[in-house]
């Protein structure tokens, strides 16, 4: 069924079908859990949209939201959004410059942001953002903070205050809300939700355009493979504005079920768990990790006759779900398999695990269940490849983890793993009317080069706002089984990248096909299985995404530095694979009467490796510009050059998945433990 083609409108129709179901769940100052319903959130974005308006905010403006995850957010992005504005999000992790090119580049005159320390950053860059006029902060503001912004020519106004004087207004004159609830039906699905910009340390990361229509086309397809319903209460502890969390508030609120806001600490997300009892719980692979080792570390500290009941169970279920899947089908075909020999190979084991697994459920695993408020239907993992030990533990103790994939160009989700006939080791088929092919890598990589970011000319009777296409167009498809480059086609594809046409043209092929970017492998069936990312972007395993280049850069600026790659896809934190230039090392050795006569046994002495540690730390720090999660834990010292041909392209650039590839082992070591 259809559904409204803007945000704000699905929100609204969702207010007038359940306006007393709780809309949002949050923290008072004493700690407890206050809630909003429906209607009352409907009022407060009308409140704070009426102020904006009041404030200048109009139609086709670009306003800035500095914050993470909280019910203030919620309502600023739908206030936003229902004037026909679009916001531009960032988490509070960001650095100064990084915020100052965001505001800047979308020509933002208003910004929300969280407390004093964003306050404070974009103050710091007051002379790179000539057209700011005003911020609105979600904490109190102290009179420390209007002296601070007044002194630098930028209004402060408090967000309790706004929506006060909305809410008065709208009180007053009756007109003002028809006036509102005109302007939000004036809206239109090709019109600007949000402006995502990409994470990097690179000084122009770019700004992903996506529309209300990206958002409608997810959200009506949602509901085939994830279930929800009014009522229902989601815990949101991610930050809001990376675009997988975002959606999935969107997803809630076409749901009509409620938000509740809690953070991925265990201290304060068990007790809030036991508190909202939520029925779907979105998170990254690392949230999932940690709450898995949680449990297994509670064991241990009891240890004997229960740490030996839980491993024994534990092991059982994971043997009864393989059995069960096997069974059901519910394997990803990557090689030709008779379905029913697998289903007589699971049924035997299936039949006779089962008391076994049933007398774990009572004794151990619904137990484990209750620690997460025992009413959980479903956990949802994405940001990141979840680990396949951690996905079977979770399917041994009777949890639906559904994984999902995607990628802020596209709104973000590609493909969600089906909930009612969930496949472990893949993340489920494309979204209905999504269109995927997996293309050879190095064929598609050379019909980009050859087209040269040339752009494909507007077909007659365009509009500005149509998506821009590259001139060039993607090889044939790969057949099952073989690893190539995702590319789709669909409706939750961005419009471009905001102000660079000759970015978008490289990714957006003449026939509006993505490149995604990342390497996949398809079954027989249709299911994706991630295996890896062409393109040079790192997602961490807590979702952040990083850019390697300017960590590269850093590092290689150290003289005794020939060649440095990052690595870290999937894991928790970074590392690096590092060639030293061989003559400054042996110099270096000589000058300290180190050995030098086995290279490989001196790349490993302690000196030597401390002396990178040292400059490493000393170019790769928040001084420099790096993010905690930028810094590179782990190294390790290589003794051969990179080649071309092996390590290298023909254009001296570094291949990343062949270097995974030929060094699997050294990576292994610097991510193991």
């Amino acid at each position: 069924m259809a559904i409204p083609v803007t945000v704000p409108k699905i929100f609204k129709s969702r207010m007038e079908a359940n306006p007393d179901v709780v809309a949002q769940a949050y923290k008072t100052a004493s700690g407890e859990f206050a809630y909003r319903t429906y209607a009352q959130l409907y009022a407060d974005m009308l409140d704070l949209a009426e102020s904006l308006r009041e404030i200048g905010v109009q139609r086709g403006d670009h306003v800035g939201l500095i914050s993470d995850n909280r019910r203030e957010w919620l309502i600023s992005d739908l206030a936003v959004q229902c004037l026909g504005a679009a916001d531009v999000p960032r988490g509070c992790d960001s650095m100064e410059r990084e915020i100052a090119f965001i505001l800047s580049s979308t020509d933002c005159r208003l910004a929300f942001v969280e407390n004093k320390s964003q306050l404070a950053k974009i103050l710091k860059e007051r002379d790179s953002l000539p057209l700011l006029e005003r911020l609105v902060m979600f904490n109190e503001p102290t009179e420390e903070d209007f002296a601070f912004a007044r002194d630098r020519g930028v209004a402060l106004s408090p967000f309790s205050a706004l929506l006060a004087e909305g809410s008065a207004a709208r009180a007053s004159d009756a007109s003002k809300t028809a006036l509102l609830e005109a302007e939000l039906e004036r809206g239109v699905g090709s019109e600007i939700a949000t402006l995502i910009f990409t994470s990097g340390t690179t000084g122009d990361p770019k700004g992903v355009i996506l529309t209300h229509a990206n958002y409608a086309w997810q959200l009506e397809r949602t509901p085939s493979v994830l279930y929800g319903e009014s009522g229902d209460m989601w815990l949101s502890v991610l930050p809001v504005w990376h675009s997988f969390e975002r959606l999935m508030q969107y997803i809630a609120i076409e749901r009509a079920s409620g938000i509740a806001y809690s953070k991925p600490i265990a201290s304060v997300m068990l007790p809030d768990l036991a508190k909202i009892r939520p029925q779907l719980i979105p998170g990254v692979p690392r949230l999932w990790e940690a709450l898995a080792a949680g449990i297994f570390r509670a064991v241990k500290k009891e240890g004997g006759a229960k740490k030996a009941l839980f491993d024994f169970f534990v092991g059982v279920g994971k043997r009864y779900a393989d059995a069960r899947d096997l069974m059901l089908g519910r394997v990803p075909r990557f090689t030709k398999r008779v379905r029913l020999l697998d289903a007589l190979a699971g049924a035997v084991p299936f039949a006779l695990l089962s008391p076994l697994r049933a007398l774990g459920d009572l004794l151990v695993f619904r137990k484990i269940r209750m620690k997460l408020g025992g009413r959980v239907r479903s956990c949802i993992s994405g940001g990141g490849a979840l680990q396949s030990e951690v996905d079977a533990f979770y399917r041994a103790i009777g949890i639906t983890m559904i994984e999902g994939y995607g990628i802020t160009e596209t709104a973000p989700l590609l493909s969600l793993r089906d909930q009612w006939h969930p496949k472990p080791g893949c993340i489920g088929v494309a979204f209905a009317d999504t269109e995927v092919r997996v293309v050879d890598a190095e064929a598609l990589s050379v019909a980009i080069e050859s087209a040269g970011g040339a752009i494909e000319p507007r077909p007659a009777g365009a509009l500005e706002t149509d998506p821009v296409r590259g001139s060039w167009r993607i090889p044939e498809r790969l057949p099952p089984g073989k690893i190539g480059v995702l590319v789709v086609r669909g409706g939750q594809v961005m419009n471009g990248y905001f102000k660079r046409p000759d970015l978008t043209a490289r990714v957006i092929d003449a026939d509006g096909w993505f490149n995604t970017g990342d390497l996949v492998m398809m079954s027989w069936d249709g299911d994706i299985k991630i295996t890896g990312r062409a393109k040079d972007t790192i997602v961490l395993l807590g979702g952040e995404n990083v850019e390697p280049a300017p960590i590269e850069r850093a590092i290689k600026s150290f003289s005794m530095v020939e060649s440095v790659i990052v690595l870290g896809q999937d894991k928790k934190y970074l590392a690096a694979l590092i060639v030293p230039s061989r003559d400054a090392v042996l110099a270096y050795a000589a000058e300290r009467d180190l050995q030098r006569d086995d290279y490989q046994a001196l790349l490993e002495d302690p000196e030597i490796v401390q002396l990178f540690r040292t400059e490493i730390d000393a170019r790769v720090n928040r001084q420099a510009g790096f993010r905690p999660f930028e810094f590179v834990a782990r190294f390790t010292l290589l003794p051969e050059s990179f080649q071309v041909g092996k390590e290298l392209s023909g254009k001296q650039e570094m291949m990343r998945h062949r270097i995974n590839d030929i060094y699997r082992e050294e990576i292994g070591g610097l991510f193991a433990g």
